[in-house]
């Protein structure tokens, strides 16, 4: 499959023969969903939020209300990851976090542009990153090189004061898993957002979303199927 072939993901485009060379379980991952499938996740984070979340209380409330970051934190959360294909190409992702009491959830779309990815982040895309992917020892490596904020379609440059690193693996300890790392650094204040984890992926029928494939997870699953999330 070459990066000019209409049936690739997002990231064989962006890789070309790069991409043969991840590890077989980040294939399947990154690689293509079918037309009329989803690709689903479950598995907990090991640790999830910011170390900066009473202090950024009100920019962390406000961006969870546009499903871009939010001000929980905590430890062996339970999560899914839900990555629906567009007929344009780009990939819808979406991603609950099952905190005690409260479900968060966290949107982006992904688009090939070249050989990087731009992002667009939040309900609404107003956040928009552009990656360049790198493997690495058979992981995929995600490293920020801009940030711009989309406002009623006006793109406006930001000052590279935070970058955004995204590594996945394969999970040492279970050859089925994966694991998952995404740092959010900002200049002078270091790391001011993390979640970290492990989950199994695979690929089902529309029908069998998110909402319906988490038995193992009881609270979030039913919190997914009474919100309709999809």
């Amino acid at each position: 499959m070459t990066s000019d072939d209409a049936s690739a993901s997002i990231y064989q485009r962006a890789l070309g023969a790069r991409f043969a060379r991840l590890d077989p379980v980040l294939q399947r991952y990154f690689g293509p969903v079918p037309a009329g499938r989803v690709g689903v996740g479950e598995g907990v984070y090991d640790v999830v939020g910011s170390r900066y979340r009473r202090l950024g209380e009100p920019l962390l409330h406000w961006a969870a209300r546009r499903s871009v970051l939010f001000p929980e934190a905590g430890r062996h959360v339970p999560f899914v990851v839900e990555n629906t294909p567009d007929a344009d190409g780009a990939l819808h992702g979406a991603r609950w976090f099952g905190f005690p009491g409260r479900v968060r959830v966290m949107r982006d779309v992904i688009r090939v542009d070249g050989d990087e990815l731009v992002e667009r982040l939040g309900r609404r895309g107003g956040l928009e990153v552009r990656l360049r992917p790198v493997i690495r020892d058979g992981g995929m490596l995600l490293r920020s090189r801009s940030l711009a904020l989309r406002l009623r379609g006006v793109r406006i440059a930001l000052p590279p004061v935070a970058r955004v690193e995204v590594h996945e693996t394969r999970d040492p300890s279970d050859a089925g898993r994966q694991r998952v790392d995404v740092r959010l650094r900002m200049l002078l204040l270091g790391e001011v957002f993390r979640y970290s984890g492990s989950f199994v992926y695979r690929i089902v029928p529309a029908g069998d979303s998110a909402a319906t494939v988490s038995p193992a997870l009881p609270t979030l699953s039913m919190w997914l199927t009474e919100n309709s999330p999809t």
